[in-house]
This record gives structure tokens, C-alpha cells and sequence, in this order.
């Protein structure tokens, strides 16, 4: 583990990603959370999810009392050097191909579902009637 005041890369801290050894960054600054993991209100897959990346953002959204960011103190171990953080993370969605449906197929569909049971229907009258007359 780090002093007080050591600079850690992003890649150093994602290292620290299990139950047994976990560390955070928050406003630039690297928190080792391994001890705090089982007193955590939202569980320790919250804190666990968060490894990896800069999770300020997740810290601020939950909105945290002062008391748990005064609780903050006892688990730093260094600062984040920042230029090892993504500026920002683009979401690509995954290549799919282009669906495009044909607008004439459907109406056939919806037409064929009409007129076959009527045909049917149409039928079942003709052999009703030429059986009857005969």
C-alpha cells in the first residue's frame, strides 16, 4: 500500500479490485475502502462495481452525508494522477445490421390474413349449397 501523499496511476489503482484489497478514486484521490467493504450501507458490489475507473461521479449521485465524507479521511492513500483518467468515455453501440423492413410484405400479410379465411369460408358455402341442391 501507499503513504500518505504518493501519486497512483489509474492502472495501479484497478488493480486493487477484489473483496480482499479494493481501492477507489474519488475527486482525485485514492481510497483504500478494503476495510470499510462490510459496513457499507449499499454492500460491498457498490464499492466493487467502482474500481477501475473515477468514480467521483458515482459518489456525488448518491448523495453522501457529511459524516461519511469526514469517514473518507481514514482510507486515503494517495492522489490520482489525472492524466491517466479518460477525459471522457464514448458509449459505441455494438455493429448491428440495418433492418429495413418492406412496407409492401406486411400489407400483403395483412391482406392474405383476411382474404384466406374468407376463400375458406367461400368455399365451405359453395359445397354446402351444391350438396343441398343435388
Amino acid at each position: 500500500m501507499g503513504g500518505a501523499g504518493k501519486v497512483f496511476t489509474l492502472a495501479e489503482v484497478a488493480e486493487h479490485n477484489t473483496p480482499k484489497d479494493c481501492w477507489l478514486v474519488i475527486s482525485d484521490k485514492v481510497y483504500n475502502v478494503t476495510k470499510f467493504l462490510e459496513d457499507h450501507p449499499g454492500g460491498d458490489d457498490v464499492l466493487l462495481s467502482a474500481t477501475g475507473k473515477d468514480a467521483t461521479d458515482d459518489f456525488e449521485d448518491v448523495g453522501h452525508s457529511t459524516s461519511a465524507r469526514a469517514m473518507m479521511d481514514e482510507f486515503y492513500v494517495g492522489d490520482i494522477d489525472s492524466s491517466t483518467i479518460p477525459t471522457k468515455t464514448t458509449y459505441t453501440p455494438p455493429k448491428q445490421p440495418h433492418y429495413n423492413q418492406d412496407k409492401t410484405s406486411e400489407f400483403i400479410i395483412k391482406l392474405l390474413q383476411f382474404l384466406v379465411p374468407l376463400l375458406i369460408l367461400g368455399v365451405a358455402v359453395g359445397i354446402r349449397f351444391y350438396t343441398k341442391s343435388s
